[in-house]
């Protein structure tokens, strides 16, 4: 059922990323790799909040020093792994083989996916009982 939510938020995730990439490299010309880092972190902070509120409420804590410590985790795990893996895979995709910006980018997405989802539940949203803060 995790796994179902945190699919279903990251879907809603690269609506936010694809939405926010296009418009910036369409209406606005920026070029596809700032564009990119650009959208990801769009997508990270949605997803973050997302991801608190409905993947891992079970998991909730009580003070705001917490929740920071969460979303630093995140930013630092997911973030990474999301922006990294993106600017990478677009320059990659789109600056040397030439395939379509957009198609770059959802294949980031699908592939930072796995990684993403093992962080999240191992590191950003531990239980608890079971987290170093």
């Amino acid at each position: 059922m995790r796994l179902f939510r945190f699919l279903f938020v990251g879907g809603l995730g690269a609506i936010v990323q694809l939405s926010l990439y296009t418009l910036l490299t369409s209406l606005w010309r920026l070029p596809p790799v700032n564009a990119s880092i650009i959208s990801v972190e769009a997508a990270i902070l949605h997803n973050f909040f997302w991801h608190r509120r409905f993947t891992w409420r079970d998991r909730a804590l009580i003070t705001p020093r917490q929740n920071a410590i969460r979303l630093i985790r995140f930013h630092i795990g997911n973030g990474l792994v999301s922006l990294a893996g993106n600017a990478f895979m677009t320059y990659w995709l789109v600056d040397r083989l030439r395939f379509q910006p957009l198609l770059s980018a959802i294949a980031a997405i699908a592939i930072c996916s796995a990684l993403n989802f093992t962080l999240a539940d191992r590191w950003v949203y531990l239980k608890p009982s079971r987290a170093l803060l």
